[in-house]
């Protein structure tokens, strides 16, 4: 691993609208899957053939809660570090812009999968997610470590995720 760079940084935003832009784009992000899941889920979702290793429903808003709360909290942190100037500056951009797209396939996969029932487009949006977040964790590595980390356990629950995803596609 390289050694991080210290690079001279500034919060782009005071403390209340950098809580909010760590908050807002996530907490929207779960309004959209809780609403794409919750008539899904008693009906189609359950007609599915599912694999053995298929959590119980109770267990996926309970992860999610959690890791959306991680998720906020490595953004904020992200949005603590930009770089006040040098060449530093556009690989921070990178590294939000990278977050954001993620965000958006992770708001995407849920209606993808649940309200269109196309489990293979699902399972494309949820691949390509997976990679959006393990490429944002490299992004942010060098900005903010513990953001990083804190993105670590997403990425492990996507890359069931897409386990899953793929597995439920084969046997339907």
């Amino acid at each position: 691993m390289t050694a991080a760079i210290h690079v001279p940084q500034g919060a782009p935003l005071s403390r209340w609208p950098r809580l909010a832009a760590a908050i807002l784009p996530v907490a929207a992000t779960a309004v959209v899957g809780s609403i794409a899941t919750q008539a899904e889920i008693p009906g189609w979702y359950a007609g599915l053939n599912k694999p053995v290793f298929n959590p119980p429903n109770w267990v996926f808003p309970v992860a999610w809660t959690i890791l959306y709360t991680m998720i906020a909290i490595a953004l904020w942190r992200l949005l603590g570090t930009m770089p006040r100037t040098g060449p530093s500056r556009t690989g921070w951009w990178l590294a939000l812009a990278a977050f954001l797209v993620q965000l958006v396939l992770n708001a995407a996969w849920t209606p993808v999968f649940f309200t269109a029932h196309a489990i293979g487009a699902g399972l494309i949006v949820v691949a390509m997610l997976l990679v959006m977040v393990l490429w944002t964790i490299r992004l942010s590595w060098r900005f903010d470590r513990i953001a990083a980390w804190l993105l670590v356990p997403y990425a492990a629950w996507v890359g069931f995720a897409t386990l899953l995803n793929a597995a439920i596609l084969r046997m339907n």
